[in-house]
């Protein structure tokens, strides 16, 4: 499928020049924050505000950081049609998706190669926007189409179906690089580990030995210490291993046959060797992740109002950065909303750049920043990082405001 592209719509030419001149990015050291006792006024802090449109924002950052920025995390207008407080979504479906578009192609020009980037979205664009992305990034790089379970009561005024989820589109800059971190064990996780044999290197669960893939030294009969010979896997499957390599384990002790050696013999899963954390899933739940009304409470404790109609959980952007980002690295956030991505980029160690165009950049955006550096904020991640204070951003805003043929997405309040 070939998303057709409106002539002149795009802020990139067709020869891949840009359509205008870039805009430039003027610091006002008056609405830059930096800790108390955080150095002097001449230090330079990574993380940057910048109050503007996104798309001559982002042109602007080209020439700077160009192949940096490491995770890049949207949660865009959804393009519902719903009238939001503080923006119209509701735009066109075709000329919505080929702003989006401009804005995409940007961003992955910014992206360092082993970079990711995660969009959220809902049903009404989610499908759409993946084959466009399809197209910028290329098939291959794509990972994976996340659901995150947003609300967890059924919708009784619902009319057919109640949803209960978003999509969060993953995509890789270059996915043969990419590297995905692991989530941490929970004590729930480790439940599963025991030790009945008393195995010196320690707890341990029982692993299949059948497997699916074909391998030829893998259709031996087995005999059991108790005597039970087990003809061969089961149909359709293979041992995993070679009768040597079976034999090898079962002297190291590293095969359970059962209390009474009676079992098909299963390999144990040591707990050290799985304890850097478990690999994600498809599928994000809401007590992980949390959701809606986490987000609305977490609003609604640094703002006094919840003003927002689709923000995002702090945990839900702390599981993205930790799976995508290390400490010190790059996070940028092209419709900040209220500033969650750069809060939790801050908390966890994360430079980070948010881009706004709308007023809550001044209003809400700045005094959570604020709260967060200068160790007010108490809730959403804080506890979880350990986080105390610290650091500081610096503001920018653009020059001049962008031609008018180049109208702006509707992006003032999508309220990550």
């Amino acid at each position: 499928m070939t998303i057709e592209r409106r002539p002149g719509a795009s802020g990139i030419g067709r020869d891949g020049s840009p359509d205008q001149a870039p805009s430039v990015l003027v610091e006002d050291p008056e609405r830059s924050h930096r800790a108390a006792g955080c150095g002097t006024g001449t230090d330079i802090f990574d993380n940057r505000l910048i109050f503007g449109d996104n798309l001559p924002v982002l042109k602007a950052l080209v020439p700077d950081l160009a192949g940096r920025v490491k995770c890049v995390f949207i949660d865009p207008p959804y393009n519902t049609g719903s009238a939001f407080a503080h923006y119209d979504d509701g735009v066109e479906h075709a000329v919505w998706l080929d702003q989006m578009r401009q804005r995409i192609e940007i961003i992955r020009v910014l992206m360092a190669e082993d970079a990711a980037l995660w969009v959220t979205l809902d049903d009404n664009e989610a499908h759409y926007f993946k084959v466009m992305c399809d197209e910028v990034f290329g098939r291959k790089n794509f990972v994976s189409d996340i659901t995150w379970q947003k609300v967890y009561s059924v919708k009784g005024s619902a009319r057919h179906i109640s949803g209960m989820h978003d999509h969060i589109l993953l995509y890789a800059k270059n996915i043969d690089v990419l590297t995905i971190g692991r989530i941490p064990r929970t004590a729930r996780n480790n439940k599963l580990y025991r030790n009945p044999d008393n195995d010196p290197r320690g707890l341990w669960r029982p692993g299949p030995l059948a497997a699916r893939n074909p391998y030829s030294l893998g259709t031996y009969p087995i005999t059991c210490p108790s005597g039970r010979v087990i003809e061969g896997p089961p149909n359709g499957s293979y041992w995993r291993y070679s009768k040597e390599r079976l034999r090898e384990l079962d002297a190291k002790g590293m095969i359970w046959w059962g209390k009474d050696g009676n079992n098909v013999p299963a390999p144990k899963i040591y707990l050290e060797t799985v304890a850097e954390g478990t690999r994600p899933t498809s599928i994000w739940k809401h007590d992980e992740v949390g959701n809606n009304q986490d987000a609305k409470r977490e609003i609604l404790d640094l703002f006094g109002e919840d003003m927002f109609d689709t923000p995002k959980p702090e945990r839900l952007l702390e599981r993205i950065l930790h799976l995508s980002t290390a400490p010190g690295d790059l996070v940028l956030d092209a419709f900040a909303g209220s500033g969650t991505t750069g809060a939790v980029a801050h908390k966890m160690g994360r430079r980070w750049i948010m881009v706004e165009r709308g007023e809550q950049c001044h209003s809400h955006i700045i005094p959570r920043l604020k709260k967060v550096i200068d160790g007010e904020d108490k809730g959403g991640v804080t506890e979880a990082t350990g986080w105390r204070g610290g650091g500081g951003y610096r503001y920018f805003r653009l020059a001049a405001p962008p031609p008018a043929s180049n109208a702006p997405i509707g992006e003032p309040a999508r309220s990550t």
